[in-house]
């Protein structure tokens, strides 16, 4: 994070109205952003939250207010829906700024995709005249990172994920060429990518002194790149410094603070009523201006402070003794290996995390389970009583418009509970956060994240015993997302979950299956982060002992080179080792490999996949102690040859 001991005032925003229709977004909010600071704006789908980013930006008016930004700060922001020269290739709409290094690197990236040797001499030229080096290096580690390729093709051709990574990538491109006062607006980034990629982007970040006003639903990403948390609500825009956690404390003491308020309003309200009621019908001055003020009381008594808490106690279809199982299963798509002789026996309750990059077959792999797509060979067997219920990528699917209730109807009109009850389709929308006016909206009226919240909720309302969720966080806003994870800590069923939200994913699994690609997959008994810490720690490793393997093997040319060179007298200079230290070196030849053989024997057993998290954190442990045991030795190995 950047620390800036002038701030400049970049953004200052005064009574900000905006509505659509009757409505109200938000209404006389006030703010202010200065250099520096990163700022995470959270909401309900549907509040406002992209329509600010958009009014800040200039592409939208507010109805009331003004909102004024410094003639020096630079605004570039990243939307939901990029829009792009649909005709034009990927590369000219990545460069497609009137900047001379811009064009330099536009050209040489074009010549190196079509591989033409006089257009490559004359980009280099170009390159080294702009001094374009070493943002094309910056250019090039964005755009690998982003796996976005084949960069002549025309954008048309992008699907909906290409285009989001082929977005982002342009408005990190466009940080670098601003001057030095930006500020980075950006509306759901995450959306698209995979975890290596966030977890990219989160460095990329937090490296780069831009500040930041971040819409996003992922946790862990906001925690990582923002110190302060903006909230949305009830017209109303509220201030949090600090993190996620001290959020969701802040946030909980306002609420207990307001309904505290409410209370006694109510109570100043009951009092009230009965004096309005009791007066004659001409008013004096000054009963007029207590009945004012009834007024005002009656619209605090009558607030709702909205909660997201969820205890669903839902009827869910009986499992039986038999769930899934997967005996000996293949799947390729050409070149592509999906599944390579998968074998598994899903539980009762199971909740399985499923990790890979994009591309690797993941949603082939559901589609296999649940009997849409054939595997080449091998068995899916499925228990008679086993009921999907899948949440797919493809979004809600809808043959004519009509109001949301109606469309939930088309499923059931109730909705059977454990204890006997059951739920209307109006209280069961009710309790994923569709009030009562929302219900009767049409569907083409919802926002994206609406569309999705609608979509998982008419799953849930079919009572399916075995979940499987494939990027269900995907624009969904953070409230929905607690109602998602109250109701499926709850869920007795299995739940098999594909999602980039690592948070959520963290919450709500027991494993993982990790697609290593070429059909591999391995099954990993912790969350992500667990499984990420241990991934760092072997990298880790690794790095160190390259790099010390590599000094063991260029120390005896250096000794040899100095002792080609010295003179008598310099050789007369060098130290002699003590006796002591004579000992010290044998013992050290000796112990080391005795620690290198120890480090691979720890390394073989942490591939076990049938290890359980405490076996895995204790081996772990033990290997980042033999890894620093065999640090130190090296060094001084390295010293005491030296010093030979």
């Amino acid at each position: 994070m950047g620390t800036y001991l002038c701030a400049m005032h970049y953004v200052s925003v005064e009574g900000l109205t905006k509505s659509y229709g009757i409505t109200p977004l938000f209404k006389g909010i006030s703010f202010n952003i200065n250099e520096g600071d990163r700022i995470a704006l959270i909401a309900r789908n549907g509040v406002g939250k992209s329509t600010l980013l958009r009014i800040l930006s200039g592409k939208e008016h507010p109805d009331a207010g003004t909102c004024k930004i410094h003639k020096d700060v630079h605004l570039v922001m990243f939307e939901q829906d990029p829009q792009f020269i649909e005709t034009a290739t990927v590369t000219q709409n990545l460069f497609n700024q009137d900047h001379p290094t811009m064009k330099a690197i536009s050209n040489y990236e074009m010549a190196m995709e079509l591989e033409d040797e006089d257009l490559i001499t004359n980009s280099i030229m170009e390159m080294e005249e702009n001094n374009a080096w070493d943002f094309e290096s910056k250019v090039k580690t964005i755009l690998t990172q982003l796996n976005i390729h084949h960069l002549e093709q025309p954008v048309s051709k992008l699907s909906g994920g290409q285009r989001k990574r082929v977005s982002l990538a342009k408005t990190l491109i466009q940080i670098g060429f601003e001057p030095k006062h930006v500020l980075l607006l950006m509306d759901e980034p995450t959306n698209h990518l995979d975890l290596n990629m966030i977890e990219w982007l989160e460095n990329y970040l937090e490296q780069e002194k831009v500040t930041l006003l971040l819409v996003s639903h992922d946790r862990y990403f906001l925690e990582a790149v923002t110190d302060e948390i903006w909230e949305l609500e009830r017209e109303k825009l509220y201030s949090y410094k600090g993190d996620y956690e001290n959020y969701l404390e802040k946030k909980a003491a306002r609420i207990e603070s307001e309904l505290a308020s409410i209370d006694k309003a109510k109570n100043t309200f009951r009092k009230e009523l009965e004096w309005m009621r009791k007066q004659p019908k001409a008013r004096t001055t000054k009963s007029k201006s207590r009945q004012d003020n009834f007024y005002e009381v009656e619209a605090k008594a009558k607030q709702k402070i909205d909660d997201t808490n969820l205890q669903l106690d839902m009827k869910m279809t009986r499992l039986g003794g038999k769930i899934i199982e997967a005996k000996k299963v293949y799947k390729s798509y050409g070149d592509l290996v999906v599944l390579k002789g998968f074998d598994y026996t899903f539980s009762k309750g199971e909740r399985i995390g499923i990790v890979g990059k994009n591309g690797v077959g993941k949603s082939t792999f559901l589609q296999i389970l649940q009997g849409i797509t054939e595997p080449d060979s091998g068995k899916i067997n499925v228990g008679e009583t086993i009921v999907f219920g899948h949440f797919s990528q493809e979004g809600l699917v809808y043959k004519k418009d009509m109001r949301v209730i109606e469309y939930l109807k088309t499923f059931a009109e109730q909705f059977p509970l454990a204890s006997g009850g059951s739920l209307s389709a109006a209280q069961f929308l009710e309790l994923f956060l569709f009030t009562p006016d929302k219900q009767y909206t049409y569907l083409s009226a919802l926002s994206g994240g609406e569309k999705k919240r609608l979509q998982l909720l008419t799953i849930l309302f079919k009572n399916p015993n075995f979940l499987i969720l494939d990027e269900p966080t995907n624009d969904l806003d953070l409230p929905t997302l607690a109602v998602l994870e109250q109701f499926l800590l709850d869920y007795a069923g299995c739940v098999l979950l594909v999602s980039h939200d690592r948070y959520f994913m963290d919450k709500l699994v027991d494993h993982l299956f990790i697609f290593e690609g070429s059909g591999v997959i391995r099954d990993y008994p912790g969350n992500y982060t667990q499984f990420r810490i241990l991934e760092k720690s072997k990298q880790s490793y690794t790095d160190v002992s390259s790099d010390i393997s590599s000094s063991k093997e260029q120390a005896p040319v250096v000794e040899k080179t100095t002792t080609m060179v010295a003179t008598t007298n310099e050789k007369k200079a060098v130290e002699k080792l003590t006796y002591k230290e004579k000992l010290e070196l044998a013992d050290l030849d000796k112990n080391m490999p005795l620690l290198e053989a120890e480090k691979a024997e720890l390394s073989n057993k942490l591939n076990n996949p049938a290890l359980n998290y405490e076996e895995i954190i204790a081996l772990s442990e033990k290997l980042a102690k033999i890894n620093l045991d065999i640090e130190t030795a090296e060094l001084r190995w390295l010293s005491l040859s030296e010093k030979q």
